[in-house]
C-alpha cells in the first residue's frame, strides 16, 4: 500500500445534488423548491418563531414579572469549605480563588452556616449569614463584612 493507493471506503463520499442545472439532471426547473410562494425565492430566510402568519407563542403569551438590573449576584461559601485553611489564616476573596472554592463574576462572596468549623480565622466576605457568623466567632475567629 502507498499513499498514492489510498481511496475512502467505498459508498462514504457523496458528490453534492447540483440543482437547477436542467431537464436532464432532475434537479433543473424549479431546483426542489416547488412552484412559486415565499419558500422558492432565493434569498428567503424564516424568522426564529415564525408559525406560518399565526401568532407566535412568544407573542401570545402575557408579558410577567420584570428583571431587576441592579441585582446583585454573590458567590456562596459554606463555613465547613472553610475548614481546609490553616489555622489563624486570614480568608479573603482573592484566597478563596486560589483554593478553587469561587470561580466566575460575581458581586462578592457571601458565607453560608452549613458544617461545622473548629479553626480560628479571620475571613473577609461581602455578606455573612447568621449562623455562619456565630460559627466563625465560636471557633474564636472574626468576620469583616466589605463592599
Amino acid at each position: 500500500m502507498e499513499l498514492n493507493n489510498i481511496k475512502p471506503k467505498k459508498g462514504s463520499k457523496h458528490a453534492r445534488k447540483r440543482v437547477g442545472r436542467g431537464p436532464g439532471s432532475g434537479q433543473g426547473k424549479t431546483a426542489g423548491r416547488g412552484e412559486k410562494g415565499q419558500k422558492s425565492r432565493s434569498g428567503f430566510s424564516r424568522m426564529r418563531g415564525f408559525e406560518g402568519g399565526q401568532m407566535p407563542l412568544h407573542r401570545r403569551l402575557p408579558k410577567r414579572g420584570f428583571t431587576n438590573i441592579f441585582k446583585k449576584e454573590h458567590a456562596v461559601v459554606n463555613v465547613s469549605e472553610l475548614e481546609r485553611f490553616d489555622n489563624g489564616a486570614t480568608i479573603d476573596e482573592a484566597a478563596m480563588r486560589k483554593a478553587g472554592l469561587v470561580k466566575g463574576r460575581n458581586d462578592g462572596i457571601k458565607i453560608l452556616g452549613d458544617g461545622k468549623l473548629t479553626k480560628k480565622l479571620t475571613v473577609h466576605a461581602a455578606k455573612f449569614s447568621e449562623s455562619a457568623k456565630r460559627q466563625i466567632e465560636a471557633a474564636g475567629g472574626t468576620c469583616q463584612e466589605i463592599q
